[in-house]
C-alpha cells in the first residue's frame, strides 16, 4: 500500500544515470600512464596474485597486485593492465596498478598506445 510493489520501505528508487566526460561523442574516459609506468597485456596467471605481463617496452615482467589493490581488481589472461616497474630488477618485475576495461582497452588500441 503506497510503496509502490517495493520490498523495504519507499525511495524514490534509482538515481539516473550522469552522462560521463565523454559526453556526446560516447568515448569512455581512460587512464593514461604518467611518467614510470608502462602498458602491458596478461599472458599468464602464477598464482599468489602474480602474473606474467608482456609490457609495451618489450620486456616480460613477472607483476604482482598490490596489497591494496588485491581484492578490488580481478585480472584474467588478455586484459591490458598499467604496470609501474620496480626500482630493483626493472626489467623483470613489476607491479600491477590499473585494469582496463574493454572498451578503454579498445580506447588505447584506437590511439595505437597498444
Amino acid at each position: 500500500m503506497g510503496y509502490g510493489g517495493r520490498r523495504g520501505g519507499g525511495g524514490r528508487g534509482r538515481p539516473k544515470k550522469k552522462k560521463g566526460p565523454g559526453g556526446a561523442t560516447g568515448e569512455p574516459r581512460v587512464r593514461m600512464p604518467r611518467e614510470g609506468e608502462i602498458l602491458g597485456v596478461v599472458l599468464a596467471l602464477l598464482g599468489g596474485s602474480r602474473m606474467m605481463v608482456d609490457c609495451k617496452d618489450g620486456n616480460e615482467r613477472r607483476c604482482r597486485i598490490p596489497g591494496k589493490l588485491r581484492n578490488r581488481i580481478w585480472v584474467k589472461e588478455g586484459d591490458v593492465v598499467l604496470v609501474r616497474p620496480w626500482e630493483i630488477e626493472a626489467d623483470s618485475k613489476g607491479d600491477i596498478i590499473w585494469r582496463y576495461l574493454p572498451l578503454q582497452a579498445k580506447v588505447l588500441r584506437d590511439r595505437g598506445l597498444i
